[in-house]
């Protein structure tokens, strides 16, 4: 693959430290969530990784959604990710929860979804890595 765009971001201090991007657009304090201990004063790895997903697969539902000249411009994806003990270490998972418009009908929004599930880059790199799951409301 040659990459058409490459982010840059560098995290110090961990989950208790800042992120910064190579642009100085994204400039975050990290903080651990009070759920996992934390203070919660800060964003967190979980968090960003949501907003990310849930962009990308909504932008990737509009390219579906124009091939198939259904207007999905209105939907809103939200992304939660989930993070546990798994054995010895942490793992993720996934759930996108897709609000399609009312004017999209079940079996079609259900297609499109699906769709954007197969071009997506997020669901590409967590496919088998992670559980993910596709909630159409």
């Amino acid at each position: 693959m040659d990459a058409l765009y490459t982010a840059v971001a560098t995290a110090t201090h961990g989950r208790e430290g800042r992120a910064v991007s190579s642009d100085g657009k994204l400039d975050l304090q990290l903080a651990m969530p009070v759920e996992l201990g934390g203070n919660g004063q800060g964003t967190n790895p979980e968090q960003l990784f949501a907003a990310g997903y849930a962009a990308c697969f909504a932008s990737a539902l509009g390219l579906v959604g124009r091939a198939a000249k259904v207007d999905v411009s209105e939907a809103a994806v939200t992304g939660e990710v989930g993070i546990g003990k798994q054995g010895e270490g942490f793992a993720l998972k996934v759930t996108l929860r897709i609000e399609l418009p009312d004017t999209v009908d079940e079996t079609t929004g259900r297609k499109l979804v699906e769709q954007a599930h197969q071009v997506c880059p997020y669901s590409n790199a967590t496919r088998g890595n992670i559980p993910v799951e596709l909630v159409v409301e």
